[in-house]
């Protein structure tokens, strides 16, 4: 399992770091258009990368963060992780996500990015967040019309779909499944969108399972240089970053509808309110 990896190898590579920030980006506008303080991110994991690490600017930003885990050793390497960034969090080891252990209306927002396709019951998962939620509820999940999900699909991780359930990546089922627990639609859009495909694996490896054996273009990938890690930019290692990753967000950017930017956007997301 390649989580088990970045528990302690923070270098993510560059696709990860630039969806980081620009979630991060998302988060600070979501906080500012709808206030909030108590933050609940279950599951915890979704994003490739270092796990459990998705709230770590709301923590930062002073939000008051609970994070979930349905394995132990995954939670025990968060927390670590967590330590070495000195920020508090609540960290919670829970199986059944159709059933959280919090009571009704428990946080002011309620997340998940890119999880529900790992989940036994995806459903009952969305209609718990909602439960717990007393105001916003925000999924997202990767965008299968983007043509590097097609690549992943097709061509060079078609294994890993036999692992998924991929009814999950069709945000009109997910907003169907909200809108039936009655939460109203205030936002929906697409995020990370960045000009290369999502593969969800390093270059070089795409390279590799393409069949296509150039040093010369592997180098460009691999080698000094080529250390892409959110961590060491949460630990003030590397400061400028950001700066080098978010050049490349042009496209992100763009004053140009979001329905359009849907063949290459690696994520949809929707946000609503409680009612």
């Amino acid at each position: 399992m390649t989580w088990k990896k970045y528990l302690t190898d923070y270098n993510e590579g560059l696709g990860v770091v630039y969806e980081r920030f620009v979630l991060n980006d998302f988060l600070e506008e979501l906080a500012q258009k709808y206030p909030f303080e108590t933050v609940l991110e279950a599951p915890l994991f979704g994003m490739a990368g270092v796990s459990g690490i998705n709230s770590y600017w709301l923590a930062k930003m002073g939000k008051q963060v609970t994070l979930v885990d349905d394995d132990a050793f995954r939670l025990d390497g968060v927390k670590r992780i967590w330590g070495e960034l000195e920020t508090p969090a609540t960290f919670l080891h829970h199986t059944d996500w159709a059933h959280l252990p919090f009571e009704d209306n428990s946080f002011d927002m309620v997340w998940e990015w890119a999880g529900l396709w790992y989940l036994p019951d995806a459903e009952a998962l969305l209609k718990e967040l909602v439960r717990v939620s007393k105001n916003l509820v925000f999924v997202a999940m990767p965008n299968n019309i983007q043509v590097g999900y097609q690549l992943r699909k097709y061509v060079i991780d078609r294994d890993f779909f036999d692992t998924v359930d991929e009814r999950w990546v069709n945000m009109r089922r997910i907003k169907r499944t909200l809108a039936e627990t009655g939460v109203r639609f205030v936002d929906e859009g697409v995020l990370d969108v960045p000009p290369w495909p999502d593969t969800v694996m390093p270059a070089a490896d795409v390279l590799k399972r393409l069949g296509i054996k150039s040093k010369k273009l592997e180098s460009q990938f691999t080698g000094e240089g080529w250390t892409w890690s959110t961590m060491d930019y949460y630990l003030g290692k590397q400061p400028d970053l950001y700066e080098r990753v978010m050049k490349y967000a042009w496209l992100d950017h763009a004053p140009i509808p979001w329905q359009i930017k849907t063949i290459w956007a690696h994520h949809r997301y929707v946000v609503g309110v409680v009612k």
